[in-house]
Parts: C-alpha cells; sequence; structure tokens
C-alpha cells in the first residue's frame, strides 16, 4: 500500500485527465473505497463519540497511536431513520458490506435531565429497568411472538447522559437477511407492581432533538484488509515521476545522499477529497532515499541478507547483483474518519500507510 500510495502521490498532478482520474481510482482502492462518497448536502457535524474515538485512536496527523484499541479495523455510526418520539428506532445499515465482519454492536441513548420524582413509589425504589428488543412483528409488539429481548439493564431514576446496550445479534440477523431489520424497541417499566412515570425516563429522539443526542447504533467490524498492496507496475511507466521511474537524475541524487527517512505529504484537499473526509486533512506518509553504499554502518539498519549483498556488490563476485535498496523497514498506520454516501460518519483504519523508519534491505 505504502509503495503504490507514494507512486500515486508523486505522478498525480503530472498527469493527462484521463491518468488522473485512474490514479484517483487506484488511490480510492489503496482507501478500500469504490467511489468517492458524495460531501453532504448541507454542514454536519460528526457524532461526539466518533470524534472522541477518533483522537483516541490517533493523533492529529492520523497516526495509529495503539494498534490495540480498535476491535477490528472499521467503526460506523448510524441516526435513527423514525424520526419519532416513540421509543422504535430503525437504522439501515446498507452502507455495511458483506464480506465485513460483525464484532460489536451497540445502542447509544441519550437519557434526558427530567423532573425529580415525588410520592411514595419513588421513595422506595431508585431504580427502572430499561430493555432492548429486536422488532420482529411490527404488528405483534404486545406478545412474544413480535419481539426478542436484546438487553435489560436497571439504571437510576435520576440522572441524565449517554447509556449504551449491546445489540450484536440483532445486526448479524439483518445482515443476513436485510428484510428482517424491522428496527428495536425499548421499554421502561419499574421494579416490582408499580408502575414508573413514563416522564421520569426519557430518550432522545430522532425528530426534535439536538443531533448530538440522537439515538445512534455504532458497529465495529473487520473488513479482513491487512496491508494488500496494488502491484506499482499496474500504473503506466510514462505517468510516473522521474524519481519513481528511477531515472538518471533521481539516481544520481539518490547516490550522494545516505539512505534516509524524507517528507512526503498527503493533502486530501488537494486531492479533491475534503469535502467527505472529516480528519485528518492531510498526514506525512515520508518516502525513503539515499544510497546504500558499502560498507553498511548500523545506523543505515541493514538486514543481514542485505549486508552480504553490498559485500557481493562491492567485491563484483556475482554478475547482475545490485546495491541494496533503501526502503521503509518500519510501517505505521492511519485512520480516517469521514462521511460515507449516506452520510453515516465511518472511522476506518489502514496498515502499512506511514514509512516509521528507512532500511537498507
Amino acid at each position: 500500500q505504502f509503495r503504490t500510495l507514494l507512486a500515486l502521490q508523486l505522478a498525480l498532478f503530472t498527469l493527462p485527465e484521463d491518468m488522473r482520474s485512474e490514479a484517483l481510482r487506484r488511490l480510492l482502492e489503496v482507501f478500500g473505497i469504490e467511489d468517492p462518497p458524495r460531501s453532504p448536502h448541507h454542514i454536519k457535524q460528526p457524532p461526539q463519540y466518533m470524534v472522541d474515538l477518533y483522537n483516541t485512536v490517533a493523533g492529529a496527523d492520523g497516526i495509529t497511536k495503539d494498534p490495540d484499541i480498535l476491535e477490528g479495523n472499521t467503526v460506523r455510526s448510524f441516526l435513527d431513520k423514525t424520526h419519532s418520539d416513540e421509543m422504535h428506532f430503525l437504522f439501515i445499515l446498507s452502507s455495511v458490506a458483506k464480506n465485513e465482519r460483525i464484532l460489536t454492536a451497540e445502542l447509544h441513548l441519550f437519557r434526558l435531565r427530567t423532573k425529580v420524582a415525588e410520592g411514595p413509589f419513588y421513595r422506595r425504589h431508585h431504580f427502572c429497568q430499561v430493555s432492548v428488543y429486536q422488532v420482529l412483528d411490527k404488528n405483534k409488539l404486545d406478545s412474544f411472538e413480535g419481539k426478542k429481548l436484546l438487553a435489560a439493564r436497571l439504571i437510576a431514576l435520576q440522572g441524565s447522559g449517554w447509556e449504551v446496550f449491546g445489540i450484536t445479534q440483532a445486526v448479524r440477523d439483518w445482515m443476513e437477511e436485510d428484510s428482517s431489520n424491522h428496527g428495536l424497541l425499548v421499554t421502561v417499566r419499574g421494579l416490582g407492581t408499580a408502575p414508573v412515570d413514563p416522564s421520569m425516563v426519557r430518550f432522545a429522539s430522532g425528530r426534535d432533538h439536538h443531533e448530538s443526542k440522537k439515538p445512534m447504533l455504532v458497529l465495529f467490524t473487520d473488513d479482513g484488509r491487512r496491508g494488500a498492496a496494488l502491484p506499482i507496475s499496474s500504473l503506466p511507466a510514462e505517468s510516473l515521476t522521474p524519481d519513481v521511474r528511477g531515472g538518471r537524475s533521481a539516481r544520481s541524487l539518490d547516490q550522494l545522499l545516505p539512505c534516509q527517512r524524507q517528507l512526503l505529504s498527503v493533502d486530501f484537499e488537494e486531492i479533491g477529497w475534503s469535502g467527505w473526509i472529516i480528519s485528518p486533512r492531510s498526514y506525512n506518509a515520508y518516502h525513503c532515499k539515499g544510497s546504500c553504499p558499502f560498507p553498511l554502518g548500523e545506523n543505515m539498519r541493514p538486514t543481514n541478507h542485505a549486508t552480504v549483498q553490498s559485500i557481493i556488490n562491492a567485491l563484483k563476485l556475482s554478475q547482475g547483483v545490485s546495491s541494496p535498496c533503501c526502503v521503509p523497514d518500519k510501517l505505521f498506520s492511519i485512520n480516517l474518519l469521514y462521511f460515507d454516501d449516506d452520510e453515516n460518519v465511518v472511522l476506518k483504519q489502514y496498515d502499512d500507510m506511514v514509512a516509521g523508519s528507512c532500511g537498507c534491505h
């Protein structure tokens, strides 16, 4: 992926229009996207949960802080599509690819602050039970046939903020058969026989409340991509700059400098993707450049194979053996936070996208 990205970035702005389109298409493939998503029709703020998750996983430049934080490599968020005051929520999952493995699914509900309850029931009881059901048949919600319990939890009668419920099995069912997606039903009841005043425990709906408090489904998946690179030869040789083709002027310059890491900025605004990528706006992929002259010092981080190759080349013990090459010997992943075609916010992690260090191999 890194070598493909380097070739595309260096060639992108020197290509004829048809080759530029092909280069952008290949770059989208590196990021696992078939077509560039449309920019949102209006200025839209991503859910704060997704922004916070991105900041936990990645630095300001998008580089992964700790590869073990995320479960899988993709996190998708979906807002409720019912836009109703009822406790019935519907999430459209058509943007989830069939090859994505469903790891964990969560329902995030924002509990609104309500009035202080009075009366003997509220003096004896301080909790109520919130249950989340998978809707099987909208016409039979009053019976066991119409719904299946997914999660239930006691929550305090007083309080506000986000409540999170696990709904993984429902999402797996929907992915197997999308016509079975009739949404989720949430109920609140008191402990014992006395009912709870519905106004005491209220969750923000998809209609009348601020975007930041709307019901949300958060889905953790893995698409199986692990640094599968496109062959660099798949780009026409004539479309590459001299540095990428290995032209004489580039090789001469390389001989003057020892192998080292150099800057390579990838700016999504210049590429034309700033309308749908939220963060980062750009990042430094770095690239490796320079010579690997004999004898190879430890500062060039040579492999044993490179050391032997360097000796054979220097002593001319075999025909056609070149000196070792300056290449990345450590690669880091980056994270993108972006809007998909349905204006859902996605956090995706990509392996092997930043050269962490360079060595002679």
